[in-house]
């Protein structure tokens, strides 16, 4: 995107001390009538909107991603605060993955562009005798005020995805308003939220010009009015009986209703993502390339960050200079990808079967497995890095240059290879550009296939959306079996939790299905790695580490230090 630029003078936040504080109060240096005299002022006041959007790279500590507090990772430093979730220990006052100031923060700053952006204050003499330039200009303010609407939305689905019902703000507000707000129910949030996206849908673009890539589209907008309906169709909004009899079940739940409805809605969100024309969305042909790129066919939303060699760093094998390890995936996310079998058919992975076990990292032959596990995960004795000089297998086996008894070396038995740039030399300081996907087209081919799943079970249409994710050149997996509708909703369940693993899904699928005590609450597994001859190795599955979950974890708290802030808020149950 051109010029995300935050400009220092127009927004600054005011800190008192480790204060929180409900829509975040900003500063500026000039008035909101100077702001608006300058359509240059407006044009960065719009992108500073944008610089609130927060990617999943490094969220927690600066260092640890969600991933680490599900069954897909386990981060090696034992002192990062991501492991709070871990061992169970976060609560309302203390919570090291806590948005709430920060994602209010960024509705804020929405509303208050929308209250500046009016184009009868706009000063735009400059352009009076360009009369085209002044459409253009006119048009461009129009349009961002459609994209502050869709990002405020986001923000919200952040919001809601984590701590249910919220306030709803469509402006800024007084000291007043916040010490006397409430929270809105979550009915009330899933309706606004749909709405925005119908609203800048309607508005905004299919497609910008290349320097223009990163903005909100009108793909962008239906995106997120599909996940945010698939939530809102799923058992846990759904279910209120978790939260043991809370008073106000109206923030935790959906009215009783026609369930199927929901489904009915959510699916219908998808296709109209999958049915828009002239977007050029294509599912990308070169899978593990679409996580080191910002211009994929696949994209529909991203952040495009500056160059920075920091997830390298954070996440390269130990055993490679500066290589802090950081994600590594688990035994549970790896025992996901199938096996190839043939053209036709494909088959879990079964470490009691011998000829699985012999080779669990088969690429080829009758025991391969599936691509995207190389593309995800760097399993021992595969090559990594593409910088001359440092390319070698990494040697994750114990006494070997990435593994045990190493301080920080992977407990897992794999490190992490989704988004991390291995032509980054880290020793030299080389960087890369990052992009942090929060709408891809494999995400809405899943949505669909899931909801239909859920009220037309035994549709053509659902096999049909599941096998373009599976089948699509680059992955070639065999296409997905016939089954009963539990079968296939569990086929569908692996598929989403392969396809998009890292990529901040499987924290939130794993609540809104009501299956994490069985996921974030068991204990995660990796492999111990012998070797015993040079190049033959043994793999035996061994436990890395108990988890924790309670019900009460299906939603996150509100910090205690917001409710003495905002008195008439009134806190998540069981906490």
């Amino acid at each position: 995107m051109k010029n995300i630029i935050y400009l220092y003078f127009l927004m600054l936040m005011v800190v008192f001390g480790s204060c929180q504080k409900l829509d975040r109060e900003l500063q500026t240096d000039l008035t909101q009538e100077q702001i608006a005299g300058s359509f240059v002022n407006v044009q960065n006041l719009m992108n500073g909107v944008y610089a609130e959007l927060r990617e999943g790279f490094l969220e927690i500590d600066g260092e640890a991603m969600m991933a680490s507090t599900t069954d897909e990772a386990e981060h090696t430093d034992e002192t990062n605060t991501v492991q709070a979730f871990n061992q169970g220990s976060w609560n309302a006052a203390s919570n090291p993955a806590d948005v709430w100031g920060p994602t209010f923060r960024a509705v804020r700053r929405a509303n208050f562009f929308l209250e500046t952006a009016d184009p009868a204050k706009i000063n735009l003499d400059a352009f009076k005798t360009d009369l085209p330039t002044l459409a253009l200009r006119l048009s461009e303010i129009n349009r961002w005020r459609y994209e502050a609407r869709f990002l405020r939305a986001f923000f919200y689905f952040e919001l809601v995805k984590r701590y249910g019902g919220v306030p709803l703000f469509t402006k800024t507000l007084t000291e007043q308003d916040i010490a006397s707000t409430q929270r809105n129910s979550l009915e009330q949030c899933i309706k606004f939220i749909s709405d925005e996206c119908d609203s800048a849908a309607a508005v905004l673009p299919l497609t910008y010009a290349t320097g223009e890539l990163g903005r909100a589209t009108k793909g962008a907008a239906l995106s997120l009015k599909s996940r945010v309906l698939l939530y809102a169709a799923s058992d846990l909004f759904n279910t209120p009986s978790w939260a043991g009899g809370y008073a106000k079940p109206e923030l935790i739940s959906l009215p009783a209703g026609d369930r199927m409805l929901r489904w009915v809605a959510a699916a219908d969100a998808a296709k109209a993502v999958i049915d828009l024309t002239g977007t050029g969305y294509a599912l990308a042909t070169n899978y593990k390339a679409l996580f080191t790129t910002f211009n994929s066919p696949e994209i529909i939303f991203t952040r495009r960050n500056a160059a920075s060699n920091t997830f390298e760093i954070a996440n390269f094998p130990i055993g490679f200079d500066k290589g802090k390890s950081g994600t590594t995936p688990t035994q549970d996310l790896v025992d996901a990808y199938e096996i190839k079998v043939n053209a036709t058919t494909a088959v879990p992975f079964d470490w009691n079967n011998p000829a699985h076990s012999a080779n669990p990292y088969a690429a080829t032959g009758a025991t391969a497995r599936d691509p995207r596990l190389f593309a995800n995960v760097v399993a021992n004795a595969s090559s990594f890095s593409t910088v001359a000089g440092q390319t070698r297998n990494v040697q994750i086996w114990e006494g070997g240059l990435d593994g045990k008894p190493i301080p920080n070396a992977t407990k897992t038995g794999y490190y992490l290879r989704k988004y991390v740039n291995e032509s980054v030399n880290i020793i030299n300081n080389t960087t890369a550009v990052h992009s942090w996907i929060y709408f891809r087209m494999a995400e809405i081919y899943l949505n669909y296939a899931e909801a239909l799943n859920e009220y037309a079970p035994g549709s053509a249409d659902i096999k049909i959306n599941v096998d373009r994710v599976r089948t699509r050149t680059g992955v070639a997996m065999p296409g997905m079996p016939a089954g009963t509708q539990a079968e296939v909703r569990q086929r569908i369940r692996n598929e989403r939790r392969i396809e998009l693993a890292f990529e901040d899904h499987r924290a939130w699928d794993v609540r809104r299905w009501m299956i994490a005590p069985a996921t974030l609450g068991a204990s995660v597994r990796g492999v111990r790695v012998i070797q015993t001859s040079p190049g033959v190795f043994t793999y035996t599955p061994q436990t890395v580490e108990p988890r924790i979950f309670q019900p009460k974890m299906y939603l996150f708290p509100i910090l205690q230090v917001e409710l003495s802030v905002a008195s008439g808020l009134v806190q998540n149950p069981l906490w």
